[in-house]
Parts: C-alpha cells; sequence; structure tokens
C-alpha cells in the first residue's frame, strides 16, 4: 500500500520532468538543426526531420493495422501537410532570425485558436499582453537591432500553420494517437522530402549528413512525443499547457546557450509577455 502511493504521488514529477525533457531535446534538435542549414539547405534538413521521423513512427507505430475511412484519409493529408509546412516554415525562420523570437511569433497561432474559441474576459488580458510582446518584437521601429523582415514572414506563417495543425488535429483525434501521428508525418512526407530532394540534390545522400539529420529526427519529432505521451497520462491538462506555453522562453535560452544568439533585455520582456499571454489562456 506504501509503494502504491508513493508511486502515484510521484509520478506527476517524473511526468513533469518528461515534458522538461522533451523541450529540452525538441531545442537541442533545432540547434542542431541551425547548424546543418548551411550544408544542405533548410528544405533538405526539413526532409531529413519529417522523412526519417515518419519512418520511425510508422515502424513503431504500425498504422495500417487499422485502415483509414476516405474522410479520416482526407483529414490526414490535410494534417500530415499542415505539419510538413509547419516545420519548413519554422526552419525557415530560424535562419533569418534567433529561435526564442521565431518560437514567441509562432506561439501566437495556438494563441490566437484558445482566445477565439473562449468567451472569458481573462482573455483579453491575455490578447493584451500578447499584441504588447509582438509590438516590441516585429520589425516596426527601425532599430539597430531590427529583426529580419522576412523571418518574421516565416515564423507568421508557421503559426497560422500551427493553428491549423490544432483545428485538424481534433479531426483526427478520433484515431488512435500514434495511428494518426503516424500518417499524418507520411503525409508530411510525401511532399516535403521530394521538395527537399529537389533543392538540395545529392548532398542529402551524404552518410555523415544522413546520420545527422536522423538525429534531428529522433530530438526533435520521435522522442518529444513519445515523453509528451508519457507525460500525459499523468499531468493534467492545465498543466501540461503550462509547461507548453513556456516554449518560447526554453528555445531563446537554447538559442542563448547552443548558438549563441543573445537577445536584448527588450526583445527578453517581449518573449515574456508573450508566455505570460500563453499561460494566461491555460487557465480554467
Amino acid at each position: 500500500m506504501t509503494t502504491q502511493k508513493s508511486t502515484t504521488a510521484g509520478s506527476p514529477v517524473l511526468a513533469s520532468l518528461a515534458l522538461l525533457a522533451s523541450q529540452i531535446s525538441l531545442n537541442a534538435g533545432a540547434a542542431v538543426a541551425k547548424h546543418l542549414f548551411p550544408l544542405v539547405g533548410v528544405e533538405g534538413v526539413t526532409a531529413y526531420r519529417i522523412g526519417f521521423a515518419a519512418l520511425l513512427m510508422m515502424a513503431i507505430f504500425r498504422p495500417w493495422r487499422v485502415p483509414l475511412t476516405w474522410r479520416q484519409a482526407g483529414n490526414v493529408a490535410v494534417y500530415g501537410s499542415v505539419i510538413g509546412l509547419m516545420n519548413l516554415l519554422i526552419y525557415r525562420a530560424f535562419s533569418h532570425i534567433p529561435m526564442g523570437i521565431a518560437v514567441a511569433i509562432e506561439v501566437s497561432g495556438p494563441l490566437a485558436v484558445a482566445v477565439w474559441t473562449s468567451r472569458r474576459p481573462r482573455d483579453l488580458a491575455a490578447v493584451g499582453l500578447a499584441v504588447l510582446g509582438l509590438y516590441f518584437l516585429l520589425p516596426l521601429h527601425g532599430k539597430v537591432d531590427q529583426l529580419d523582415p522576412v523571418g518574421v514572414a516565416y515564423a507568421a506563417g508557421a503559426a497560422v500553420c500551427w493553428a491549423l495543425y490544432i483545428v485538424f488535429g481534433k479531426r483526427v483525434s478520433v484515431m488512435h494517437g500514434g495511428q494518426s501521428v503516424a500518417w499524418g508525418m507520411t503525409a508530411g512526407a510525401l511532399f516535403i522530402v521530394p521538395l527537399g530532394a529537389w533543392t538540395s540534390g545529392a548532398v542529402l545522400l551524404t552518410p555523415s549528413f544522413m546520420a545527422v539529420g536522423l538525429a534531428i529526427a529522433v530530438m526533435s519529432s520521435a522522442l518529444p512525443y513519445t515523453l509528451e505521451m508519457l507525460s500525459m497520462r499523468s499531468l493534467s491538462s492545465r498543466t501540461f499547457s503550462m509547461f507548453s506555453s513556456a516554449a518560447p522562453a526554453l528555445s531563446a535560452l537554447a538559442g542563448m546557450v547552443l548558438l549563441g544568439e543573445h537577445l536584448t533585455p527588450t526583445q527578453w520582456l517581449a518573449i515574456a509577455s508573450i508566455v505570460a499571454a500563453s499561460a494566461l489562456t491555460t487557465l480554467r
């Protein structure tokens, strides 16, 4: 009896550590990917991540054991295409602006969905915080540290894709979690991998680059997904969302430590404002 209570009590702590580990793995994978951009191109790195992740997910979950209906296949096709495009756009953003800022802008997508589907007065405060943060991040002031507008546009596109990912993710949520993600990754790979092969060419077949690409797929997709699935069993949706809302800050820290991307105090305050807005929408 004592052992059972101890295990149950400790499970939320382990789940929180698993979720933190997933964020660390995701950001470490993004940092490795950014180092590979000059060698195989952004499209090539995206092809590695989506392609290898699709192979891993298909091997692990074997989703073909449960046939899809035509309706499910259509939703999965859109869902997977959004996944592929979202990864491509955020990697494009990483190639122009710091990781933390790109993710802060990208988070505005799910934040907009959360606010749009809610009628709580508290969300008005979240909108205000998000707008304030974006105002100080977007290239509107003409300062020396002004961000590259192209990178901001890519991050904004990734934000739109993240919002669509949530919408279509709900439509495939009736399927088994592993099945939906495995098919989704495969659908995304069907157009991302040919795009990467056409853009980068034969350099993608370099064994050393392929090994790094496989590591990126594991760190950025396979491992974070597995750890998040484990953490969901013990954490409430509110706690899970609170952890996820810290993604821009963790990305900024990873960029600073792993890539030397030092932000200005104003940019840190802007990221903190967006993190606070995202966290506020999770309070239910």
